[in-house]
């Protein structure tokens, strides 16, 4: 989707702009889930059911970007004040589902 000149002049490099439902999304948020936590890239595919060959791609590109860091085959969620707004909307779509709509008095 294409943006306006402006927008695209104006707008600070730091923004962190994460579409739901892409690769990047998916692996920020189960990072962000989990993260006292470390993952293999193996752990991770097996996890978000991104194809094994991206999983790696996009971690590197993630890691570029200063959201995820790594130690040896191990990866977790980086510690970066975006991601806070990551961690916010997968929390809030996390208790949509699993909200008790009925209470106490349903029983």
């Amino acid at each position: 989707m294409p943006i306006s000149i402006d927008r695209f002049e104006d707008e600070p490099d730091g923004v962190l702009e994460l579409e739901a439902g892409t690769q990047p999304y998916t692996v920020l948020s189960f990072l962000a889930e989990n993260d006292a936590q470390a993952f293999t890239q193996g752990e991770i595919h097996e996890a978000t059911d991104i194809p094994r060959g991206s999983v790696g791609v996009v971690l590197s590109r993630l890691e570029d970007r200063g959201l995820v860091r790594h130690r040896g085959r191990y990866w977790t969620i980086a510690e970066d004040d975006r991601l806070a707004a990551v961690a916010a909307q997968h929390g809030a779509s996390s208790a949509s589902t699993t909200d008790d709509y009925y209470g106490d008095s349903a029983e």
